[in-house]
């Protein structure tokens, strides 16, 4: 009884630090909205207080992973934890600009810490059978997590200073996830409380027959220093190579920005501008969820190795279709900014064309209450997009496209609500509407692409970091990686654009689908299979292949 309940407690503390962390993410795309009119912002405040985010996780992958060595797993997600409390408080009762970057700087420390020392700390917690489930249910938690910010964004879109509540409302499942943990064990990884916990009846890590062979062969774990990542001891320079191949990978297939681009396919499929924020995130988002389950399901049956080679070529031909599609139906590229319209003018961001929605064509299939927003690709902060977008990626990990649900208002003086139209062409002018099956194609793929990550990629990547180091270092070696993964994360965000106008859409899409081509090779020749072994055969399977 007690086992079965560590492992939902095991289970409640992955799958609540995934949604705070997708939360976290998806929760500014509908505060910016309200912010940027409250506090005057300019697109460079935008773009400040977006990538605040990204330094205080940049930071916490930089120290995040001594703490976790050196204080344990347990203890950096109860602290990680009070961080957030604080980076929230300051958020909520922000007055100033000022107030919001270092509430936002403190939340992304926490939040990197805290996604760190989740999927290590499962990772140890559990048998090997149920590793892969467990650590996946982590991406399945970002994913949720950011549908559920969403939610919100939509339901406070028209409260008055609604973003506080935004800001605010994450302290619900931080306090539920700081409970769970206080009923967890102290240090899982280490065998001879492992041996007492056994006795006690606290948690049984392995079956019987795993617990005999350990203890006939006793496992010591081992120190290391920080260079020994890149020596020869334990081979860790091949399991070096394995954590950062995974992570830059993740991000040179492209998934940072492709599903910027959401909106303007869903537009040329005939979505009007209404629906399509709608869509682009919730329907994209619904579809993460169905196929990062999937990957749950199977990452203990098929196997780490095959269902990152699999998503990977799925990833590649999904690219590769876009790209060539686009060059006979080519997709309008936005680039521009919308700062902070006067309070006591509009609230809608000064636009080529203003249009209600009743005029565009076709009527839209969403009510204006419902859909009254653009998705990020085209709305009033694409400036701060490609920053924005860098922390939808789970870290990534994932990209759900951030829309803002809502641009309604009510400000004083104003009688009516005004919806911001298209910035493109009307619908039937537009160049893509005379390929609509090869618009189709376009969607279709956009779908697969979605889908593959997140059975590949998105949960494997960050299981497999989870499992493939010594115990000593594991949570240095996980920070080390993972401050690549932001760094290449915003690299990619940031130099995108400038690619794109340097030799446009398509090719860009073919270069993602030759990266992705390049991911399945490193995985073939990379990668070993862990599914089914404890952490300590792991390691030890590393330790002797050269």
């Amino acid at each position: 009884g007690r086992a079965l309940l560590v492992l939902l407690l095991s289970a409640t503390v992955s799958l609540l630090g995934g949604l705070i962390f997708g939360y976290e993410l998806g929760i500014i795309s509908g505060a910016l909205l309200q912010l940027q009119i409250d506090f005057h912002l300019s697109c460079f405040k935008q773009e400040v207080l977006v990538s605040a985010l990204l330094i205080g996780a940049l930071l916490a992958s930089l120290v995040g992973g001594i703490l976790i060595d050196r204080h344990g797993r347990r203890r950096a997600i109860l602290v990680s934890n009070l961080v957030l409390l604080v980076g929230s408080l300051i958020l909520t009762l922000a007055r100033s600009f000022i107030g919001l970057v270092i509430g936002r700087m403190t939340v992304g420390f926490a939040i990197s810490v805290s996604s760190m020392a989740c999927c290590i700390y499962v990772s140890e917690m559990v048998a090997a059978h149920q590793r892969g489930l467990l650590v996946s249910l982590y991406e399945a938690g970002i994913t949720v997590g950011i549908l559920l910010s969403y939610a919100l964004n939509y339901i406070f879109a028209n409260v008055d200073e609604g973003w506080r509540y935004m800001f605010g409302l994450v302290i619900a499942p931080m306090a539920m996830q700081f409970l769970s943990i206080l009923f967890l064990p102290v240090n899982p990884v280490k065998l001879s409380s492992w041996d007492s916990d056994c006795q006690k009846g606290l948690i049984q890590l392995q079956n019987t027959e795993d617990g005999a062979a350990v203890k006939q062969e006793p496992y010591k774990e081992k120190h290391y220093s920080f260079l020994d990542l890149f020596g020869t001891r334990d081979n860790m320079r091949r399991r070096t190579l394995v954590g950062l191949g995974l992570v830059l990978f993740q991000q040179f297939t492209g998934q940072p920005n492709v599903l910027g681009y959401a909106s303007k396919i869903f537009h040329s499929v005939g979505f009007q501008s209404n629906s399509s924020a709608i869509l682009a995130s919730v329907g994209l988002g619904a579809i993460k969820v169905v196929a990062t389950l999937i990957a749950m399901a199977f990452a203990d049956k098929a196997g780490r190795r095959v269902l990152l080679m699999a998503g990977c070529m799925v990833m590649a031909i999904s690219v590769t279709t876009i790209g060539l599609t686009s060059r006979v139906a080519p997709l309008a590229m936005a680039r521009d900014c919308k700062a902070a319209a006067d309070p006591n003018a509009s609230h809608s961001f000064p636009q080529p064309s203003l249009t209600p929605v009743s005029s565009q064509l076709p009527v839209s299939p969403i009510p204006p209450g419902l859909g009254a927003g653009k998705s990020q690709a085209d709305q009033g902060f694409a400036a701060t997009r490609s920053l924005t977008k860098a922390f939808a990626s789970t870290q990534s990990r994932e990209a759900v496209p951030q829309s803002s649900l809502i641009q309604k208002r009510g400000l004083v003086g104003q009688a009516k609500e005004e919806t911001v139209g298209s910035t493109g062409p009307p619908f039937h002018d537009a160049p893509w509407a005379e390929h609509m099956v090869l618009n189709w194609i376009m969607l279709l793929s956009m779908m697969a692409f979605v889908s593959a990550f997140s059975i590949g990629f998105g949960p494997m990547t960050w299981l497999v970091l989870s499992e493939i180091y010594p115990a000593g270092i594991r949570g240095r070696a996980f920070a080390f990686c993972n401050s690549f993964n932001w760094a290449a994360n915003l690299l990619i965000s940031l130099s995108f654009l400038d690619l794109i106008d340097a030799i446009g859409f398509s090719w860009m899409f073919l270069l993602y689908g030759l990266m992705g081509v390049m991911a399945v090779v490193f995985i073939y020749l990379f990668v070993p299979e862990t599914k089914g072994q404890s952490l300590e055969e792991i390691d030890q399977q590393f330790s002797r292949k050269r």
